[in-house]
């Protein structure tokens, strides 16, 4: 057995209950041993009945001195059986398991663990986990694992105590030796066997530390080879900067802020240099990262080779492009723009043309990335919000040259310390400046008692000329979620009650000529008022539009919060963010309140880390990077630094991981990234 076998290898495992695992994710005994458990209970104190205290978790040892009955109640089955030590009597109750009454025999001892309640004038279990008195590890420190419909404790727990022993002391190590001395790593074989069933608390912080190290530094590691994957250990074009720069920054009618001069000569440089460039510039909405994505444009295609530009949605590759030709055109820079909704016929004009390299600058969403597509001379590829692509994506379009310099740009305000993770395969760079004179949006949490004067002030606007975007956490209304906000009915009610102005809603389901469609008519101030879900996150540039109000506010981050708020605020007019919940949560609480008190997208986000955790705070599916199962990047900060130099120093001795001695880590880290949409064949 190994540990790539069926978990249906073990015992005890068909394919009813391989199927019952195959929902958490465990499908291999590698996955049942690596299957963590969420916490702990300690039951090596025994308790003796007469000093039990009401609301606590015990652990007793006491003989079942009656016969178990099944009682129903209110529909439901409770299983009740008395239970007696030298010192008292108290009642164990389990509900809705009935197979219970013929677990349980009159006059056998066993140990139960479960919270005292008092009933009916009766001290109860209830619900207690109970082994019999003569197993070995009845007293132990006892592993709770997360849990799905029909899957149990003491399922789990006996398949994963089976996996140990077939596996004892036979597991490979994957961490080089010289990483564990150094960093004071405990043994594989050690820390698998005491994550499941620890000694003592001790061995259990002993094995947790190991796995949180390794979890930071497989991902790292792995994502250090895709960055030299990419570089493929090939020198890239030597892009030299150009004349034309001063003049195309003398068009501009403003100058660039400090912030942007900073970034523009890190990317320069790296444009000047042998190696190629693989870069990640993080701004704040409004910060001015087009501008330097621009420069990076013109200093390529000066320097006799071509550039692409992907963005994610249609309506904002035409912005794009429509600032982009009335920029560079000027500078006899040849653009084209190529989108889903070209013609055929078009599309393989543009493709001619690419080839043939008549045309500069491509601008586009994934059509550019299409099969079939070549470019007589790629040297700068630039993908905009990269969390909407993922590695995979824009490694396709950088093996369109794989020469080609890389230059990703998000406005997501993303922690630098959550940004070293997501991005492990980038050099950062941050612009954390906003251009003079440009004003604050003005931001307000409220409950929907608000409503009506809400929607009165949206009338005004519009009558002003303004346009407002009202954002939902739901596309249609849901029994089980009544309570929240869906797109499609909140817009028809607003049509029918509420406005009498043109109105529109928008959300991911819809096709995508249809969203480009709305989006469009609402650039166009066509549309008065757009209802959407966050779909218009990224995507749309508006600057007649002056109100974001967010529905059940508490359902999104404040990254994503603030994402959505940078929607409005792009024109000369004062702009408004109105953040409605009714949510009494504390945390709630305070990340609205931030919200309202600060504009700075960095420092948001910084704050959503410490209250919600790094999943919350900036989705980690979204780029397809594999979920930790034990770490925490805000807990583990100490962790995090260290598991990041090791991955440094293990690449920097191997950087394609082809020594023997790492051939376990270069397969551990296939599997990890195995179901990652950013999994590049290392």
């Amino acid at each position: 057995m190994s540990w790539d076998s069926s978990i249906e290898t073990l015992s005890g495992v068909g394919k009813q209950r391989a199927n019952l695992f195959k929902r958490v994710g465990v499908e291999t005994v590698g996955d049942l041993l690596t299957y963590y458990p969420r916490e702990y209970e300690d039951r090596r104190n025994v308790t003796q009945i007469n000093e039990v205290t009401i609301g606590e978790l015990v652990t007793i040892k006491a003989t079942v001195c009656t016969i178990p009955q099944n009682i129903k109640k209110r529909g439901l089955m409770v299983t009740k059986v008395k239970l007696k030590d030298a010192t008292g009597f108290i009642f164990a109750l389990w509900f809705g398991q009935s197979y219970m009454k013929n677990n349980l025999k009159l006059g056998e001892e066993n140990y139960f663990t479960g919270k005292v309640s008092f009933k009916y004038g009766q001290m109860q279990l209830q619900s207690p986990d109970f082994i019999k008195s003569g197993q070995v590890e009845s007293t132990a420190i006892y592993p709770l694992y997360p849990l799905t419909n029909k899957l149990s404790q003491k399922i789990v727990r006996s398949l994963t105590k089976q996996a140990l022993s077939v596996s004892s002391n036979v597991l490979v190590d994957f961490i080089p030796e010289f990483i564990r001395e150094k960093y004071h790593l405990a043994a594989y074989n050690f820390t698998i066997d005491q994550i499941h069933y620890p000694d003592n608390y001790e061995n259990l912080e002993l094995a947790r530390k190991r796995v949180v190290f390794e979890e930071f530094y497989t991902l790292q590691v792995g994502l250090m080879q895709i960055k030299n994957i990419l570089s493929n250990k090939k020198e890239g074009f030597i892009l030299n900067p150009v004349d034309e720069e001063m003049r195309f920054l003398q068009t501009l009618p403003f100058s660039l802020t400090k912030a942007q001069n900073n970034v523009w000569k890190e990317i320069k440089d790296d444009l000047a240099s042998k190696g190629i460039m693989n870069r990640l510039v993080q701004g704040d909405v409004g910060s001015g990262k087009t501008i330097i994505a621009l420069l990076g444009l013109l200093q390529t295609v000066k320097n006799g080779y071509q550039g692409a530009l992907m963005v994610p949605t249609e309506v904002l590759a035409k912005q794009h492009y429509e600032e982009a030709t009335k920029l560079l055109e000027p500078f006899n820079i040849r653009l084209a723009l190529l989108v889903g909704s070209v013609t055929k016929k078009n599309k393989e004009k543009i493709y001619e043309q690419l080839e043939s390299g008549e045309i500069d600058v491509v601008i586009g969403t994934h059509a550019v990335i299409q099969e079939g597509l070549s470019f007589k001379a790629l040297g700068l590829v630039i993908t905009d919000e990269q969390h909407r692509f993922g590695v995979r994506q824009r490694t396709a379009l950088a093996e369109k040259n794989n020469k080609a310099n890389i230059l990703v740009m998000t406005a997501t305000p993303i922690p630098r310390t959550l940004a070293l993770i997501l991005y492990g395969d980038l050099d950062i760079s941050i612009i954390d400046e906003l251009p003079p004179g440009r004003q604050v949006i003005k931001t307000y949490s409220v409950n929907k008692s608000y409503h009506q004067r809400i929607y009165s002030f949206i009338r005004e606007q519009v009558e002003e000329g303004r346009q407002a975007y009202i954002i939902c956490p739901m596309v249609e209304e849901s029994d089980e979620q009544s309570d929240l906000k869906a797109v499609v009915q909140y817009t028809e009610y607003l049509q029918s009650e509420v406005f009498d102005l043109p109105i529109a809603y928008l959300h991911g389901k819809q096709k995508a000529k249809e969203k480009n469609d709305i989006l469009s008519r609402f650039a166009n101030n066509e549309i008065k008022v757009l209802v959407s879900t966050t779909v218009v996150e990224v995507g749309v540039n508006v600057p007649n539009a002056t109100v974001m109000l967010i529905e059940n506010a508490e359902r999104f981050g404040l990254a994503q919060l603030h994402q959505l708020r940078g929607r409005v605020g792009r024109g000369r007019h004062q702009s408004y963010c109105i953040l409605i919940t009714d949510s009494k949560n504390e945390v709630t609480n305070k990340r609205m309140k931030i919200m309202t008190e600060s504009n700075d997208g960095f420092r948001l986000s910084e704050v959503d880390l410490s209250l919600r955790g790094p999943g919350d705070v900036f989705g980690l599916k979204q780029h397809g990077l594999p979920n930790f199962k034990v770490a925490n990047i805000y807990e583990n900060m100490d962790i995090l630094k260290e598991a990041q130099q090791a991955a440094k120093e293990t690449i920097k001795l191997d950087p394609h991981l082809e020594l023997e001695s790492n051939k376990d880590l270069k397969k551990r880290i296939e599997m990890y990234f195995k179901d990652s949409e950013n999994y590049v064949t290392l």
